[in-house]
């Protein structure tokens, strides 16, 4: 099978409709100054924003493995591979605060002239099983802030319904500039489901600060620990990890419209919790390619997880059935 530039597999995409991709690489490096370090945990990285010829990153950071008790800080590169960590982004909110307890699982928007910071946050008293999460947003001139809350904090809610699949846990925001708008792209839990059965969903507003609504066909995937999504010619990609339905789990999904999703190929390199490269994703252009490359969790026996690079090669093949 014939590697391809990701340019040319978009081609064939828009040639063909929908054609296929296939994994044909799949490898991890280091991430410089931002991998293993006794007693620090690093996870949750964004997706990857470059700004003035620089690449961004931010991610939960605490001292203890997962990011209910953390912060979110960020790293800056020249090259995606040695990184300098720049200080803490977003701090805990005030007493009293939904975003008392811990600020997690960051992503960033780039859109009208500004720098929007997602995150995902959790109140005191907090108890891992009974209290929800919510998901806020804070704006800057600049991607080295300082960060301003939005008002409008928090911008998505877990359902009020228990029989919704993300009446539990909302987390994991993706966003896309799609059609002059906002798609966030969520995983959703229900209440009293485990994280296996995890969702995806997203919601949609009118201004990067919301209002966000929920879309009426949510949830769009049967999956989806970790939303992972892209702009694919005019469509949109996602990488669905381990867990899921049968059907989507370790797969790309494919949808036309950003809703319909089916699938377009299997995986076998599947990045845990990963953040990447998504250079087309906020200019709404219909020209979007396939990731090359970004940032995910990594482990090693007696430490606290970390960051580490993956990349992807990609060729052309007939979509599954």
């Amino acid at each position: 099978m014939k590697w391809m530039k990701p340019a040319v597999v978009w081609a064939l995409l828009t040639a063909a409709g929908m054609a296929g991709v296939k994994e044909v690489g799949f490898t991890t490096s280091p991430a410089f100054n931002i991998g293993v370090e006794k007693g620090v945990m690093r996870r949750d990285p964004s997706d990857i924003l470059k700004e003035n010829g620089r690449y961004y990153v931010w991610y939960t950071k605490g001292d203890k493995f997962a990011g209910y008790d953390a912060t979110i800080w960020y790293a800056t590169s020249l090259d995606g591979h040695t990184w300098t960590e720049q200080g803490e982004a977003i701090a805990r909110g005030a007493e009293g605060s939904w975003d008392e307890q811990s600020v997690f699982t960051p992503n960033i928007l780039k859109a009208e002239g500004k720098f929007w910071l997602f995150y995902t946050a959790v109140p005191k008293p907090f108890l891992r099983e009974e209290t929800k999460t919510a998901i806020g947003v804070m704006v800057s001139d600049s991607p080295d802030g300082p960060w301003v809350r939005c008002g409008s904090n928090p911008v998505l809610k877990a359902s009020e319904n228990p029989e919704l699949f993300d009446s539990f846990r909302v987390d994991d925001s993706c966003l896309v500039v799609r059609d002059g708008k906002y798609w966030m792209y969520y995983k959703g839990r229900q209440w009293g489901k485990t994280s296996a059965q995890t969702k995806m969903g997203v919601a949609i507003a009118d201004k990067p600060g919301g209002p966000y609504v929920k879309h009426k066909a949510n949830p769009l995937i049967q999956g989806g620990h970790e939303v992972i999504v892209w702009p694919y010619g005019s469509g949109i990609v996602a990488l669905i990890g381990h867990r899921g339905s049968k059907a989507v789990r370790e797969t790309l999904q494919y949808a036309g419209d950003g809703i319909s999703f089916k699938k377009l190929s299997s995986l076998e390199g599947i990045p845990w919790a990963g953040g990447t490269y998504r250079p087309e994703a906020f200019t709404d252009s219909n020209q979007g390619r396939m990731i090359e490359w970004g940032l995910q969790i990594a482990r090693k026996e007696g430490e606290l997880p970390f960051l580490e690079r993956f990349d992807y090669r990609w060729a052309e093949c007939a979509p599954e059935e």
